[in-house]
């Protein structure tokens, strides 16, 4: 536009000085001139048109971008404040959330299982360090609200185990936390932090949480003596039962809810001793304070107090010379009415009572003179009382408190000593004393106080345990349970001055509990529980002669001997914290290749067994389940054919004892070995039964009722007991 402007003046210039100077102008085209000065100005306003249209376009394309710039801007900033509101509200769930440290403690799950992020763990349950890679958080949710919507329910051998119900213990808010927190392989939820440093986290010191009046500690010491002391001890340091001093508890870190959900629930072959309602909710929380409180100091007994005790209701003089009686008095029981301190005699022929005598609190053992005509009655209390057989009615003839705590008696059974003496082996004091085999009179206290093996630590509790009366020599073997001994106790000059009394110490395993003779009488085996060991001693050598590993916690009883078709004779135990029965080979002249060695591994459907028996005449090897931590086998008697241990054993709960709330335990057969008797355990105000099968056919026979049958234990058939037959 402006070159076109310049052009026309210049023109307009040009006429101008040629008519200035009288000159013709020169002939211009103007109109030629002004359509080119016109297609000119087109053109430049076409140019100026089409930049200005690609400024405002790049202007356009400019803003459009930094349009969009802004909304990402926007979005990034709207995404980051939504991930700052998830993260706030995550961490804010986090910290409403329950604390699944705190719950795994407070349900004791570390009892029974491995759980990931905490120390040690029971094997009682499943390895729970990987179960995120077998099942999803809704069954562990349901498991532990519902452990029955998920167990076996048909197991080949009978009912199976399963853990008690975690709704009550814990909140749905803490039994979700648990599940998410298995889930996770053992994080804390908002943190992802380990709960290893968490599991270990200081606890409130046990002596704030464990205050106790006056009243309730003796309370609570009285408890403590009657369902605690045999498994942990006195001084609570435990052999069968662990070491549960407070300053053994919070090294491992059991708190107050810990151990209040072990003595509900029962742990590891310990009875559930709140779920089957022998202790209430205020005494489980009594008992747990208890134990987190210092250990009191133990009262003293000494040989003084017992010939103060010593007491002979009927002289030796005046008892019959011969049976008076025309019932079988070798076929009588002998049957412990544990929680009300008294034995009652039954007529095994007629299955009724012939006597109910009082005897020492929650009695443990019946023990046969040889020739079966008394009853050794050792009480938990360290009662021991004499009943005499053969008079009219059974009669309490003497009686001595022998020690605070004790488990275990016999008398002298070598020829020419037969009935002339009696051993106890006591607990508290730790301690064994001979008294007279016919008044009771006490002759003699040997304290048991010693070194573990004669090398390890000095043990002031080194209970007796077991005790059995050599057929080979006149000698006791006595086992000493802390220090892992096996004593040979010999009586032979203990009419002579200073009534001398030789002992041969034996350094076996540890911890000595119960055991029995082998069929000839000859080997004793013993278990040490803590070692999971079989210790076997020829008491006509005089030897310790072989040490057998087994299960965990074996518990014999006296055992079983039976001879088998390939290993020949055998003899077993079963376990408290396994599900196992061990068979021994025990003829190391005729089987050598068998002898002393497990020859067969029974699985039992539960641990928790308590005593096995069998009988010459039966078929069977009996177990029952007394302290399985489920109440269907504490009810559950299970049979194995002898003959051939391949097959599945025939497992039944025994009818009418649920409905008591009560426990079978303790097989005992008859005489002849045609019946087989096992009680029911129920609480001291509840009448129970004992329950009588065909040893053949496993059929129930027959039951044994009434108001004065409360809280049956063992049974002892009078022949069995003095011919050590098991």
């Amino acid at each position: 536009m402006k070159r076109t402007v310049i052009i026309l003046i210049l023109l307009l210039t040009l006429v101008a000085l040629a008519s200035c100077g009288g000159q013709k102008a020169p002939t211009v085209d103007v109109s030629a001139t002004v359509s080119a000065v016109k297609a000119d100005a087109d053109a430049a306003v076409k140019s100026a048109r089409a930049t200005a249209q690609a400024e405002v376009e790049e202007a356009n394309k400019k803003a459009d971008a930094a349009m969009k710039e802004a909304e990402k801007a926007k979005a990034e900033a709207e995404k980051t404040k939504e991930e700052a509101q998830k993260a706030a509200a995550k961490e804010e769930a986090a910290a409403s959330k329950a604390d699944p440290v705190a719950a795994i403690k407070k349900a004791g799950c570390t009892a029974c299982h491995v759980v990931p992020g905490f120390d040690g763990g029971g094997n009682l349950g499943p390895d729970l360090t990987h179960i995120a890679d077998r099942a999803d958080k809704d069954y562990i949710v349901q498991s532990m609200k519902d452990p029955d919507a998920v167990k076996v329910k048909d197991c080949p051998a009978g009912p199976c185990t399963a853990m008690p119900p975690m709704l009550g213990t814990l909140t749905e808010d803490e039994i979700d936390a648990v599940a998410d927190y298995l889930m996770s392989g053992g994080k804390v939820a908002g943190g992802g932090e380990s709960a290893t440093s968490e599991g270990k986290q200081e606890e409130t010191p046990p002596a704030q949480e464990a205050l106790l009046s006056d009243e309730e500690f003796e309370q609570a010491k009285g408890i403590f003596f009657n369902r605690c002391a045999g498994c942990h001890g006195v001084l609570r340091k435990g052999a069968t039962g662990k070491n549960i001093t407070p300053e053994a508890l919070a090294e491992r870190g059991r708190d107050l809810n810990f151990i209040k959900n072990i003595i509900t629930n029962g742990f590891g072959g310990m009875p559930a001793w709140g779920n089957l309602g022998i202790l209430s909710p205020d005494e489980v929380d009594l008992m747990a304070r208890y134990v987190l409180s210092p250990v009191p100091e133990p009262p003293t007994w000494e040989f003084p107090d017992i010939k103060d005790s010593w007491v002979v209701h009927v002289p030796v003089d005046q008892r019959p010379t011969e049976p008076e009686t025309d019932r079988n008095w070798q076929n009588f029981f002998g049957v412990i009415l544990r929680d009300v301190g008294k034995v009652a005699i039954i007529d095994g022929d007629k299955r009724e009572k012939v006597a109910v005598l009082p005897t020492g609190f929650a009695s443990h053992i019946l023990r046969s003179s040889k020739d079966g005509r008394y009853f050794y009655v050792i009480g938990r209390d360290g009662k021991l009382s004499l009943i005499d057989l053969w008079s009219k009615e059974p009669t309490l003839v003497a009686e001595t408190k022998t020690c605070l705590d004790a488990r275990s008696v016999d008398t002298s059974k070598f020829e020419g000593f037969e009935g002339k003496y009696a051993i106890v082996g006591c607990y508290w004091p730790s301690a064994m004393v001979v008294v007279d085999g016919q008044t009771l009179e006490p002759l003699k206290m040997v304290s048991t106080q010693g070194y573990d093996r004669s090398q390890g630590e000095f043990l002031r509790e080194n209970r007796v345990a077991a005790i059995v009366s050599s057929h080979f020599s006149p000698e006791w073997i006595v086992n000493i349970k802390e220090a892992g001994q096996i004593w040979l106790v010999n009586y032979a000059d203990m009419e002579k001055q200073g009534r001398p009394l030789g002992v041969k110490m034996i350094d076996t395993e540890r911890f000595l509990h119960d055991g029995g003779w082998d069929g000839t009488h000859r080997y004793f085996l013993e278990a040490a529980n803590t070692s999971k060991k079989v210790v076997v001693i020829d008491a006509k050598e005089g030897k310790y002669v072989a040490s057998i590993e087994v299960g965990d916690k074996p518990h014999p009883g006296r055992g079983a001997n039976w001879v088998h078709p390939k290993y020949g004779p055998v003899w077993a135990t079963g376990h408290i914290k396994d599900n196992k029965i061990a068979v021994i080979g025990t003829d190391p002249e005729g089987h050598p290749e068998y002898a002393w060695k497990v020859v067969k591994m029974l699985e039992t459907p539960s641990m928790g067994n308590l005593f096995i028996k069998t009988h010459p005449n039966s078929p069977w090897l009996l177990a029952d389940f007394t302290v399985a931590p489920t109440p269907e086998m504490n009810r559950t008697i299970c049979a194995w054919d002898k003959s051939d241990l391949e097959k599945e054993p025939k497992c039944w709960e025994i009818p009418g004892v649920a409905e008591l709330k009560a426990r079978a335990v303790h097989e005992e057969f008859n005489k002849d070995g045609t019946e087989f008797w096992v009680s029911v355990w129920g609480n001291v105000d509840t009448p129970t039964f004992i329950v009588i099968y065909d040893a053949k056919t496993l059929e129930e026979i027959g039951r044994i009722e009434g108001d004065w049958l409360v809280t049956p234990t063992g049974k002892f058939n009078v022949y069995n007991t003095a011919n050590d037959i098991y």
